[in-house]
């Protein structure tokens, strides 16, 4: 396997508080890996933690070949990132928005142009190329901030907690999305807490209390655990939880 993400004995303390608590995994080329875990569970810790944000306590991390100690800048240039927030400007048109992250993730100008115009071409938004950002509807916005962080064509994509807000047939197309970057070899960790969509990755972790208490593809931890859903699963291990808050 062609891992993209490598972490052993990871681990993140504040003071006395351990947030994250001595996580290993290894993450493919082109995988889709859902990220789970109640909120005070650790997991956006350990993301900012790969996303070269914080440095971590102890252990060893490996992000797109680069090491989370020692080259985080390196990291930040390599990888792709989505919120919820989707960190558009929404006073900037939309093919604004596409120039001004191509610039800032290194495209060249050659080919900032020609991809904007497959990118948006491909997304159906060509008549919105000159469109205010914030005059586009919540799904549009979404497909956008999802093209703007992998319009470099990055190794891997945060996504965090993405679809929050947006109906289901909303959320669905944009999976269509996330499908279709795996298929180029993009490897998508994504957090959210729809436990339908955790039926979309490849392989899923649950995080209770700064640990991982479970790793699988969301076929076998239904298995493990006797559940026909995924958000049995979940429930099953967030009751474990002791501490609440992150």
């Amino acid at each position: 396997m062609d891992y993209v993400i490598e972490t052993k004995d990871l681990t993140k303390r504040f003071g006395n508080f351990t947030a994250v608590d001595n996580i290993s995994f290894a993450v493919g080329r082109g995988e889709i890996f859902g990220f789970l875990g109640a909120n005070g569970a650790g997991k956006t810790t350990a993301m900012r933690m790969l996303c070269g944000l914080s440095r971590p306590t102890s252990g060893q991390g490996f992000v797109a070949g680069y090491d989370i100690f020692r080259q985080q800048e390196k990291i930040k240039r390599n990888i792709g990132y989505m919120s919820q927030k989707f960190s558009l400007y929404e006073d900037l048109q939309v093919w604004e928005n596409m120039r001004l992250f191509g610039g800032i993730y290194g495209v060249k100008d050659s080919v900032i142009f020609s991809k904007i115009d497959e990118t948006l071409e491909k997304l159906g938004l060509s008549s919105e190329r000159n469109t205010l950002v914030k005059a586009l509807p919540l799904g549009w916005k979404q497909k956008l901030a999802f093209s703007v962080a992998i319009f470099h064509e990055p190794q891997i994509v945060f996504l965090d907690e993405p679809t929050g807000g947006v109906d289901p047939v909303t959320r669905r197309q944009f999976w269509e999305l996330i499908y279709e970057a795996a298929s180029r070899g993009i490897t998508i960790f994504v957090t959210t807490h729809y436990m339908d969509e955790a039926e979309y990755c490849h392989r899923v972790s649950i995080m209770v209390d700064g640990r991982i208490e479970a790793l699988d593809t969301p076929h076998n931890l239904r298995q493990q655990f006797q559940a026909t859903t995924m958000d049995e699963v979940f429930h099953r291990l967030a009751r474990k939880a002791q501490r609440q808050g992150e």
